[in-house]
C-alpha cells in the first residue's frame, strides 16, 4: 500500500437486499484479521453526514449472516448529492480517522461514492448489493438470487388460483429500469411471458403473450410485468387487456417490497462473503475507486465509473428461452 490504512468505514445505502449483512460481516472480519479497525456507519450517507458511527468488533457481526435487511440500516439522502453534504461526510471521516470507505449498494450508492472519491481523494471500494442485478461488470449482485426465488415461489402459488379460475394474472416485479429479475423469474416459474423495458413496446409484448395463450386454447396465463415497463406498471397493462382482450379476466398482483425481504439464499451468503473479503484485499493491494464483482465465478475489479455508466444488457439466450418455453 502507498500508505497504511489503519481504519475502514463500512456502510449500506439505497434499497436493502438480502445478503447485505453477510457482506458487512465479511468486511468486518477480513479487516480485523488484517489489523485494521472497523467503523460501522449507520443509515448510509445520511448517517455519514450526521456522524452515526460505531466501532465494530468481530462479535458485533456474530449471528447476522442469516438475517435479511441490513443491521446498519439504510436511508435515502438528498443532502449527500450536494457538495455541501459531501463536505460534511468527509469531515466525519476525518473526525473518525477513517482512511478508506467500503460501500454496499447499487447504482445510486456507487454514484455518491464516485463523487466523494473524486472530491476528497479517499480510497473507496464498492460491493454490489441490489435485487435488480443491473450493475455492469458483475454477473450477479447481492440479493438478486434470494429475490428471484421469492418471486418464483409467489408465482407458483398464484398459478394454482389462475388455473382454477381461468384467469390471467399480471404479476408486477421490482427492478427499477432493468428487467433481469422479471425475465429470469418468468423462466423459473414457467410464466407465459415477461414484459420488460429492454425489449419491444409493451403492446407488442402483450399481444405476443395473449397470442401464445390463444394458440394453446387456454384462458389462464401468468405474465410478469417489470414495474417501470409502462407508466402504471401491471395496472396499466390490465386496462389494455380488459379493453382489447375481453376473453381474459385479468387480476393484478403487485409483489412490492416482499421481494426485498427474507433470509438470504446460500448463494447470496457465499458471494456476499467472497466480495466482502475481496474488498479488503483490494485495499491491501492499493486499489481504489473500484467495484468488486463476480465474473464467470471469479472475483473481478471494475472501475466505479464503468459500473455506473455502462449499461448491462439482458442476455439474448435467456429472452429466447422464455419465448421457446412458452409455446
Amino acid at each position: 500500500m502507498s500508505y497504511s490504512i489503519k481504519t475502514i468505514g463500512v456502510l449500506t445505502s439505497g434499497g436493502d437486499a438480502p445478503g447485505m449483512n453477510a457482506a458487512v460481516r465479511a468486511v468486518t472480519r477480513a479487516a480485523i484479521i488484517n489489523n485494521m479497525r472497523v467503523k460501522a456507519i449507520f443509515r448510509g450517507y445520511k448517517g455519514l453526514i450526521d456522524g452515526e458511527v460505531q466501532e465494530f468488533t468481530s462479535q458485533d457481526v456474530s449471528g447476522i449472516i442469516q438475517r435479511g435487511g441490513t443491521i446498519l440500516k439504510s436511508a435515502r439522502c438528498a443532502e449527500f448529492m450536494t457538495p455541501e453534504g459531501r463536505k460534511k461526510a468527509y469531515e466525519t471521516l476525518q473526525r473518525e480517522q477513517i482512511d478508506a470507505l467500503i460501500v454496499i449498494g447499487g447504482d445510486g450508492t456507487f454514484t455518491g461514492a464516485r463523487d466523494l472519491a473524486q472530491e476528497y481523494n479517499i480510497p473507496i471500494i464498492g460491493i454490489p448489493g441490489t435485487i435488480d442485478n443491473d450493475l455492469w461488470g458483475t454477473d450477479c449482485t447481492i440479493g438478486y438470487d434470494t429475490a428471484l426465488n421469492t418471486v418464483m415461489e409467489c408465482v407458483d402459488k398464484l398459478r394454482d388460483t389462475g388455473t382454477s379460475h381461468e384467469r390471467l394474472f399480471l404479476v408486477e416485479v421490482m427492478g427499477r429500469d432493468a428487467g433481469f429479475l422479471t425475465l429470469n423469474a418468468a423462466i423459473a416459474a414457467g410464466a407465459e411471458a415477461a414484459i420488460i423495458p429492454e425489449r419491444e413496446a409493451v403492446a407488442e409484448q402483450l399481444k405476443a403473450a395473449v397470442g401464445q395463450g390463444q394458440r394453446k386454447h387456454k384462458n389462464s396465463s401468468i405474465v410478469l410485468v417489470q414495474e417501470h415497463a409502462v407508466e402504471g406498471g401491471a395496472m396499466a397493462v390490465a386496462k389494455v387487456v380488459e379493453e382489447h382482450h375481453p376473453e381474459y379476466s385479468p387480476r393484478v398482483s403487485i409483489l412490492g417490497h416482499l421481494q426485498r425481504g427474507g433470509s438470504p439464499s446460500a448463494y447470496d451468503r457465499i458471494i456476499a462473503s467472497r466480495l466482502g473479503c475481496a474488498a479488503i484485499q483490494a485495499l491491501l493491494d492499493d486499489q481504489r475507486n473500484i467495484m468488486v464483482g463476480i465474473q464467470n465465478g471469479e472475483i473481478a475489479y471494475v472501475p466505479l465509473v464503468k459500473a455506473i455508466k455502462q449499461k448491462k444488457d439482458i442476455k439474448q439466450d435467456e429472452w429466447e428461452a422464455l419465448q421457446t418455453l412458452s409455446i
